[in-house]
């Protein structure tokens, strides 16, 4: 099974009126054909299972990888400065498809509601440029 790529940005919430697309978030992770996170495919994967946080105020990228305890999946952060690990609200249960909404409890503040605005099949390495944007998109 392919690896996707999803980009997440911030969706409406109290403090975020209009959301606010230069903060979110990339998921790398194998999905099953409704979108749905592969918990077993991700055991065979996991190192390649990367995240990635944006925020415009942020001059460099956090990043760290996709983790699953249990039923539950965090984002972990695999430096110090980058915060500790961040539960998502019930993201197994959440089909990834552009759209739909994920939560994410922030490890430095209240839980916010990302919508995903992205999805695409992983080709090679991709990196984000400092708006959020999968590498596809800057050509």
């Amino acid at each position: 099974m392919a690896l996707k790529q999803v980009v997440l940005r911030l969706a409406r919430n109290p403090d975020y009126p209009e959301g606010d697309p230069t903060q979110g978030y990339v998921i790398t992770a194998p999905l099953t054909d409704d979108g749905r996170l592969d918990a077993e495919e991700w055991t065979n994967v996991r190192t390649k299972c990367r995240v990635v946080r944006f925020r415009a105020n942020e001059e460099r990228h956090a990043d760290g990888f996709l983790t699953h305890r249990g039923a539950r999946w965090f984002i972990h952060y695999d430096e110090e400065g980058e915060g500790d690990d961040e539960p998502v609200y019930r993201l197994g249960d959440h089909r990834l498809a552009v759209g739909e909404y994920v939560t994410i409890e922030e490890n430095d503040g209240p839980s916010l509601t990302y919508r995903v605005t992205e999805h695409a099949p992983v080709q090679h390495e991709e990196h984000l440029d400092d708006k959020g944007r999968m590498a596809a998109e800057k050509a």
